[in-house]
């Protein structure tokens, strides 16, 4: 079932879930726990994450050092087809502009259409971290709005080479949207127009990065709406685990967490998990009171926390 016609049927609320393959190497068990742990909460759908290649070196036993490169978190269609054939919910399989050729986009959204997966969250990715060489048959899409316009086009049963009697593959199109704006954008005026650009390319939802001050959300979505963005918006939201996170999460995701939270958790650093899943359960009941029924969770691996904050939000 497509995310779109989720949404659309949606009366209650309703839960979405992200989670990451497991690095190279780890069994698929991993995630499948994670998925056995979140069912009892009938999650609407589950976006998997895609890696593009990063370059590592080895030094070997001899002390020379020779360059891999390789996919740290390989999987992302594999573990879409497991979750959606295995426990029959629907899957949404990220797909990255950087580091891929749409050659091989194309390639990764045909063996998808094959595993009955219907949703791709499309992105531009943070990229490899080498100059991967592309051969000269081969072409890229340097945004994500490009990336879209080939999905779209791929709807239409357009594929990149000329084929006779080619079917559609008809997939629900998502995109990201940045509440605190993307860390490259000069500001968030211009960054709701690159969003705009992606939605009239054939977007067809909006899921947001995680934020953690609602009325941030708020004003996105507000100005989202001037710009003349009509589809559905999804607020994404994460859990605060440790004291840590305070530094990792603003680092690694460019977002800003409120003076309360942070020195509620500096304070008590010992009751960090359980400070975090009350403050996001705060955030569900005031989403959830202004019509918000679709709420997505970043997991990572912390399905326990996640069902706890559901649990706290039932109650308030």
């Amino acid at each position: 079932m497509k995310v779109i016609d989720i949404i659309a049927a949606t009366k209650n609320p309703a839960f979405s879930f992200e989670i990451i393959p497991p690095p190279r190497g780890r069994s698929i068990k991993e995630v499948t726990d994670i998925v056995e742990s979140i069912m009892p909460i009938n999650p609407q759908w589950i976006d998997v994450t895609s890696h593009s290649s990063s370059v590592y070196f080895h030094e070997n036993a001899d002390g020379t050092i020779r360059r891999k490169t390789y996919r740290k978190r390989p999987g992302t269609l594999g573990i879409c087809g497991v979750i959606q054939n295995r426990f029959k919910v629907n899957t949404v399989a990220h797909v990255l502009c950087l580091g891929f050729s749409r050659e091989e986009t194309e390639d990764a959204l045909i063996e998808l259409n094959y595993l009955g997966v219907e949703n791709v969250l499309l992105l531009r990715g943070d990229g490899p971290n080498y100059d991967k060489k592309f051969s000269k048959d081969r072409s890229f899409n340097e945004y994500s709005s490009d990336l879209v316009r080939q999905v779209f086009e791929l709807r239409q049963g357009r594929f990149l080479e000329e084929l006779s009697h080619s079917s559609s593959l008809d997939y629900c199109i998502g995109v990201a949207g940045y509440p605190e704006k993307h860390f490259e954008a000069p500001n968030l005026k211009l960054d709701i127009q690159y969003l705009k650009a992606k939605v009239d390319a054939g977007a067809d939802y909006i899921v947001t990065q995680m934020f953690f001050d609602n009325e941030k959300f708020f004003n996105f979505c507000e100005q989202a709406r001037a710009a003349g963005i009509t589809v559905p918006i999804i607020p994404g939201l994460k859990v605060v685990k440790s004291a840590g996170q305070l530094k990792s999460i603003p680092r690694t995701f460019h977002v800003d967490l409120p003076g309360d939270l942070v020195g509620e958790i500096m304070s008590s650093p010992e009751n960090a998990s359980e400070i975090g899943a009350r403050w996001t359960a705060k955030q569900c009941e005031e989403l959830l009171n202004k019509g918000f029924m679709n709420l997505h969770f970043y997991v990572m691996n912390d399905a326990h926390l996640v069902k706890k904050v559901i649990d706290i939000a039932d109650r308030l």
